[in-house]
Order: C-alpha cells, then sequence, then structure tokens
C-alpha cells in the first residue's frame, strides 16, 4: 500500500471529550471518527487492526473446531420473552418496534438466536458436540458510554456456543475454547491473565476473565506471584485471617465515643488497632406479592472487619441473598436497632435480624462494635459469652494485598486489567427455558449443555493501546499492527535515486509477505516521523541521499532508542528478523 492510495488523517490534539489515552490515540491517529454518544465509525486505520483481530479469531476458532455462521443485530423479542431477558435485562437492551408494532431488540449478545438454531437443527446425540460461532455488531445501550471503543454503545465481539450431550462434553468444550482463547492472547501479543470470574447476567456456573493487563483498566486482578491461583476482585476468596478463635480476654464495656461514627476514628479515639473493630452493614430482602407489592422484609447485619470492605457479589451468593437484595432504608435500620446508621451493632437489637459474619469476624475476640445508641460503641464483644454464634458464616469482603493466597502458596498482588474476553459454562440455563433437546443413544429427549464464549474485537484496540503506548503515540505488537512496516523515503518527490531505492525494497518487502506501507507523500521528515510514530508501526526504514551514498539505510523498531544502520543489501532480512519471520 502507498500513502497516496490509502487514507491518513492524524491530529496533533485530542478531541477534548476523549479522556484516556487509547481514545485520545485513537482520535489522532485516525482511527475513529465519533458518530454519536458511543459510536465511531472506523476508519481505514482502525479497520486495518480491526481485521487482523479478526483473522487470528477466525483461525484460532476454526482450529478448535468451531464453525462460523452470522446471526443477525436485530432479533424477535419472542426469543428472549422465552428466556426472562426481555424483561430482566434492563435499560441495556435496545427494544424497538417494525411498522406492525411487532416487538424487536438490537443485539447485545446471541444465547437466544442460537439456541433456537440448536433446537431445530441438532435434534440427534450423533449431531453432538457442536460450537457454533460468528463475529457480529452488538448495540448496548450503556447509560455513560465513555473512554472511545472501552465502553461504546455498538461494537463488534465474537460470540462463540457450544453445545454438548452432558456435563463431561460440556467441560472438554469449554477448556478446548479456554485453549483456544490462550492461543487468540498469545497471538496478539498482549499481556494478559486469564482469570475466574463471576458468571454475572449471563448466568452459568464456571467462568473465566481475559484481562489484558494495564495501569488503567478498570477492574482488579487478584493473583499470586508464587502459583497460578488468579481471579478478579468479585470471585478472589477472603481466607480467614486468624488460625481460630482466641478466648475472651476484656469484659463488655459498654463506651463513649463522641461523634465517633466510622471504624477507623472508633479505632483512633480509643487507641486500638482498626482490625480489632467490626462494622455493620444492614441489608434487605423483599417477598412480593401477587400484585408485585412487597408483602414482607427481611433485614440482614452483615459483619466485617473495620479496614475490609464488603463484595456484594459474595453477599449475593448467601443463603438466603442470592434472590437479590438492597441497603436497608433509615426507617428500617431506625426500626430494627433503634439508632441511625454510625453506631450500628449486633447486642441490643430491637428486632430480630439474620447475622451473617464474614470468615475473618467470626474468629474474631475482644471486638468492638457499635452499641445501637448514638455516640456509643462497645468494647471487648465476644461470640457466645455476649451474643449467639451468626446465623451464617461466609466469604463476604474484598481481599487486600498481603493476604494468603486461597491455594496457600504464598500471598495475593492486585494489579488492573481490562476484560477483553470472557468464558462461561451455562449447562442448561437456556435450552432448558427454550427446550432445547435432543434424543439421546435410547431415543429420550435431553437437554443440551451449553457454554459461551466471547471476545470484544474492537475493544482489543483500545486495551493493546492502553497497554502499548508512549509520549509519541501507539506501539501496536506487530501481529495486530495496521502496517508492519513504514517506509519514510526523504525526498521521495525530488530525489529520483531516493524514489528508485524506496520503490524497490518496496517491492522487495512485499515479495517477502511484508504488510508495509511506503509513505510517498513527499512530506517533511519530522512531519512524516511523526504520524507513523503515533500510528505505532513497529518497524520504520528511512531512505535519503546521504544514506544511499554511504550505501546505509536507516532502520528503528517503534520502541527502538535510536535507529540502527543497515547495509542497502541487508534491510530486507533485518526487517524480516525484526518482526520475527
Amino acid at each position: 500500500m502507498k500513502a497516496t492510495q490509502f487514507f491518513i488523517s492524524t491530529l496533533k490534539e485530542a478531541p477534548a471529550d476523549a479522556e484516556v489515552v487509547s481514545h485520545q490515540l485513537m482520535m489522532r491517529a485516525g482511527m475513529i471518527k465519533r458518530l454519536g454518544a458511543g459510536i465511531y465509525n472506523y476508519m481505514p486505520m482502525g479497520l486495518r487492526v480491526i481485521r487482523k483481530v479478526e483473522r487470528i479469531i477466525r483461525e484460532e476458532m476454526e482450529r478448535a473446531g468451531a464453525v462460523e455462521l452470522l446471526m443477525p443485530v436485530v432479533q424477535p423479542a419472542e426469543l428472549w420473552q422465552e428466556t426472562g431477558r426481555f424483561e430482566k435485562m434492563g435499560p441495556e437492551l435496545m427494544r424497538v418496534k417494525d411498522r406492525h408494532d411487532r416487538d424487536y431488540i438490537i443485539q447485545p449478545t446471541s444465547e437466544e438466536v442460537v439456541t433456537d438454531i440448536a433446537r431445530q437443527e441438532l435434534r440427534s446425540y450423533k449431531q453432538l458436540p457442536k460450537n457454533f460461532y460468528h463475529i457480529q455488531t452488538k448495540f448496548r445501550d450503556e447509560r455513560r458510554p465513555r473512554f472511545g471503543v472501552m465502553r461504546g454503545r455498538e461494537f463488534t465481539m465474537k460470540d462463540a456456543y457450544s453445545f454438548d450431550r452432558d456435563e463431561a462434553g460440556a467441560t472438554k468444550s469449554y477448556e478446548s475454547m479456554f485453549a483456544a482463547y490462550k492461543r487468540i492472547f498469545d497471538r496478539f501479543g498482549l499481556a494478559y491473565r486469564a482469570v475466574a470470574a463471576d458468571t454475572g447476567a449471563i448466568g452459568g456456573d464456571l467462568s473465566h476473565e481475559f484481562q489484558v493487563i494495564a495501569d488503567t483498566g478498570e477492574d482488579a486482578i487478584v493473583y499470586c506471584p508464587t502459583s497460578d491461583y488468579a481471579a478478579n476482585i468479585e470471585l478472589a476468596e477472603g481466607v480467614a485471617l486468624l488460625p481460630a478463635r482466641a478466648a475472651a480476654a476484656n469484659a463488655l464495656v459498654r463506651t463513649p465515643t463522641p461523634g465517633k461514627s466510622t471504624c477507623a476514628d472508633v479505632a483512633q479515639f480509643l487507641g486500638l488497632p482498626l482490625t480489632q473493630t467490626v462494622k455493620s452493614l444492614v441489608l434487605a430482602t423483599d417477598e412480593l406479592d401477587d400484585k408485585g407489592d412487597i408483602a414482607k422484609s427481611t433485614i440482614w447485619l452483615l459483619l466485617l472487619r473495620g479496614d475490609h470492605d464488603m463484595n456484594e457479589v459474595k453477599a449475593g451468593k448467601v443463603e438466603g441473598l442470592r434472590g437479590g437484595f438492597r441497603f436497608a432504608t433509615v426507617s428500617e435500620i431506625e426500626d430494627h436497632f433503634g439508632t441511625k446508621p454510625g453506631y450500628l451493632g449486633p447486642i441490643g437489637l430491637k428486632k430480630p435480624v439474620k447475622i451473617v459474619a464474614d470468615r475473618t469476624v467470626a474468629l474474631m475476640s475482644d471486638w468492638v462494635c457499635g452499641g445501637n445508641e448514638a455516640d456509643v460503641h462497645i468494647t471487648g464483644v465476644n461470640w457466645g459469652r455476649d451474643l449467639p454464634e451468626p446465623d451464617a458464616v461466609a466469604d463476604l469482603r474484598n481481599v487486600v494485598e498481603g493476604d494468603p493466597s486461597p491455594d496457600g502458596k504464598g500471598v495475593l498482588a492486585i494489579q488492573r486489567g481490562i476484560e477483553v474476553g470472557h468464558v462461561f459454562y451455562l449447562g442448561t440455563k437456556y435450552s432448558k427455558a427454550m427446550n432445547a433437546t435432543f434424543l439421546d443413544e435410547t431415543g429420550k429427549p435431553k437437554l443440551m449443555e451449553m457454554g459461551c464464549y466471547g471476545i470484544g474485537v474492537t475493544r482489543i484496540l483500545g486495551a493493546a493501546i492502553e497497554q502499548n503506548h508512549d509520549g509519541r503515540g501507539i506501539i501496536w505488537p506487530v501481529s495486530i499492527a495496521p502496517f508492519e512496516a513504514v517506509l519514510c523515503p526523504i525526498g521521495y518527490d525530488r530525489s529520483e535515486e531516493v524514489k528508485t531505492a524506496a520503490d524497490q525494497l518496496y517491492a522487495e518487502l512485499k515479495a517477502a509477505g511484508v504488510d508495509v506501507l511506503l509513505d510517498d507523500r513527499g512530506e517533511r521528515p519530522g512531519a512524516m516521523f511523526a504520524d507513523w510514530e503515533l500510528v505505532g508501526v513497529p518497524q520504520r526504514v528511512v531512505i535519503s541521499d546521504r544514506g544511499l551514498k554511504e550505501g546505509l539505510l536507516e532502520v528503528q523498531g517503534r520502541r527502538d532508542a535510536e535507529a540502527a544502520k543497515i547495509a542497502t543489501t541487508d534491510v530486507v532480512a533485518s526487517v524480516l528478523a525484526r518482526l520475527g519471520r
């Protein structure tokens, strides 16, 4: 490709609404152009990256035995009504009507449609296992689209769906896709971690996220540097930080704490470590009547150590809270505890509540909690002596750096990441809702076991840039760069020698299979170099009259501090070696 045949549109400054580095650099490099909130045109430079990402995905999906099809962006609502997601998914699901007033959705994902295909086409155990995938436009009506392609409303995703006869087969399909994803991200050339994850709104039983490591990532990734343990913060297990409960050593004392409503303030006021305090969080669960009104509410008191934060995903897995919970209202709290938040505790309740203690709190002794009276806390609290054992003990907290690893092989570290892929084992969640069955060896109908596997194709671009950039612009990994090499002839429009040498080298590199661009625009060297450093092309070759007289060309990698002078006869070999060929 020659630059004058291509479309290059770089900017010196990023638009004011570009918040993160990837958004700024994609706009400046002319890869995307904003059309509306969270909606972008993918310009030729950006589309080249997308196509390279897609090519790698297709090659590895096919290697894993997945079969490509294409499902529509607009889908009939009745399929989503079968699973209940038409009502449950909320405002992120774009609902539209056609001219006949029939309901449709603009797909954020395709579980319903692919399950409909499977129940019509996969009728016998002999047709299983099967894995269908497509690369298609998705739409999620984000409340606040931001960060460019990182959290847009319209985006491209690869989603795959496996169908198996039984749980063992589904697990095998899951493992096959997990391995394929590792190969995909290895080929992208990105630093990433595969971490155990919560299944979230998709549902199911087994789940891993693929997180690209980046300081600007929204997600916290928990891992053990000395073992294979890795999980996102929502799922990372918080082990008990005490080996056993010590015997009570202090008397129970109601202590004035005027104006001290937080655990940190109370600990400082009493001259005690924060780890000796216990915080109280009050939740509520509701039972609805036939009309959908609240018929009965149950109040829950969750107890965590004062220096720990509640993990809402973990709390939602406690028996009794799994159906959904909310934070209790001030009136509900006053009704059950006799005081406003800030001085709450499990002793001296006005009405009974369900008490759930975090694993560490369940082993604490002589701890401090609110006295259910303004400006009062209780010290020397002990389970068994001063209050009954909790109704339940559960892992309720976010882990923190330095916690013991759940596998017992070290301590935990935390880094930031950007989720770009997710694999789920769904079980029969969708096949049961949509009656997707096959006939087994005995001729009896049986529900298909399903898995689903997604990669955010356009999000890969943003994640790659967040991980790979410097003050001059993007630094693309070779495998997904818009061009692998760029030729920068100085005076291409003025020097016949430079033009001839550049054209010849361009032809040789193309013949060697290099995705090369020849900048024949006649730009000044500074402007030309700045453009390609901004765009992030991995290798640059500079051709000049002076260099040609010396029999040398300058070859410089995007990460290199200085250019290397290479004999003109060795440049092709040098570029190939630098590209890993």
